[in-house]
């Protein structure tokens, strides 16, 4: 589904390409709807137009190109938009969610109009659609058995909130965490918080239902971040000191400005959810200084594809992480402006584009 800030476009067929060296071609059965792909639509990053979003997907290998190798036609898979050289500074930091590689991929566009024009390849991915050609990096078998719908889900919001936790922060068993917003990342970042064995987990958010939604994650209280005295509630269920790990989910300005008063003396604020471009938050850098307090941004997790979906694999098997459950709505591909509006309102934790 093609659309332009709102507004439907006229393009009614694409192509996608065959797959080309160390790419492969997915039968996507299902995307899930991610913000990211929101602020996209709404203009908030830029970009080109017309395009093809969507990032957070599952599906069936239907042909590889050459050179790639460990997938096979009919493998199921989860498709991110990580993608990794292996061979550049980060990729060899263990980094590759900063990779500075290069990909054929963005030289020779898979996805092109009736009239062979160029449809923009969004977030390098592009799986709103039956089918999309991604690199080889870019996808890790999965077994058959995991419904689709709840495997999309590892390509970004579990692997951005469960990563956050285990990657970027690296939290310490028994640390207080609080956790801002309680969409779909916050959820795992809560998940994720009580897998590595947090002494609490505070969420924290402007809904009450996505509080309560949030102690059957693993959650231990909620706090309302409208609340007049937010930070002495967190204060208090923090043994009085703060938080030691404050994520931030939410892409908000206020959201991320509030996180600082959580924070206890040591602390760290994990900025995981993305704003628009050009948004700047205020704080007070003598304070963070002198309580030697940390700022980490954390891109997708600091996620390592072929680390952490088996991992993550396996804990879903293990009964410890919930994905099933995270599923709030299934809609089809030309229902997605419903899906969409869902999300914006507030009502979902991860609504799923589902294709037969």
């Amino acid at each position: 589904m093609l659309r332009s800030f709102g507004e439907p476009l006229s393009i009614e067929t694409i192509t996608v390409a065959a797959p080309g060296p160390n790419q492969v071609r997915i039968q996507i059965k299902a995307c899930a709807v991610c913000h990211s792909d929101i602020i996209f639509f709404d203009g908030g990053w830029g970009g080109e137009l017309p395009a093809v979003y969507g990032h957070e997907a599952a599906g069936i290998v239907e042909s590889v190109g050459p050179g790639v190798e460990g997938l096979d036609v009919g493998d199921h898979v989860v498709v991110s938009l990580i993608r990794s050289c292996g061979t550049c500074h980060s990729c060899s930091r263990g980094q590759p969610v900063n990779c500075s590689g290069t990909f054929a991929i963005d030289d020779d566009a898979p996805l092109h109009d009736e009239s062979g024009e160029v449809v923009q390849h969004g977030l390098g991915t592009g799986t709103f659609a039956e089918y999309a050609v991604v690199d080889a990096s870019q996808t890790v078998v999965v077994p058959s058995d995991i419904p689709f719908a709840s495997a999309s889900l590892l390509g970004c919001g579990v692997i951005t909130g469960v990563g956050a936790v285990f990657n970027t922060a690296a939290i310490e068993p028994g640390s207080h965490v609080a956790v801002i917003g309680c969409g779909g990342v916050g959820i795992n970042t809560i998940q994720g918080a009580a897998l590595a064995g947090a002494g609490s987990v505070v969420a924290i958010d402007v809904a009450d239902g996505k509080l309560s939604a949030a102690l059957s994650f693993g959650a231990t209280s909620g706090v309302s971040a409208l609340a007049a005295d937010a930070v002495a509630q967190v204060r208090e269920l923090t043994d009085g000191r703060g938080a030691d790990y404050v994520f931030v989910t939410v892409g908000a300005k206020v959201a991320i400005e509030q996180s600082f008063g959580f924070l206890a003396p040591g602390g760290a604020v994990v900025l995981v959810g993305m704003t628009a471009n050009g948004v700047t938050v205020d704080f007070d850098s003598t304070a963070l200084a002198s309580m030697n307090q940390r700022v980490l941004g954390s891109k997708m997790g600091s996620g390592r594809l072929p680390v952490d979906i088996p991992k993550l694999v396996a804990l879903y098997q293990q009964g410890q992480l919930q994905l099933d459950e995270l599923v709030t709505g299934r809609f089809r591909l030309d229902q997605i402006d419903e899906a969409v509006a869902s999300v914006k309102r507030g009502e979902a934790l991860r609504n799923v584009i589902e294709f037969g």
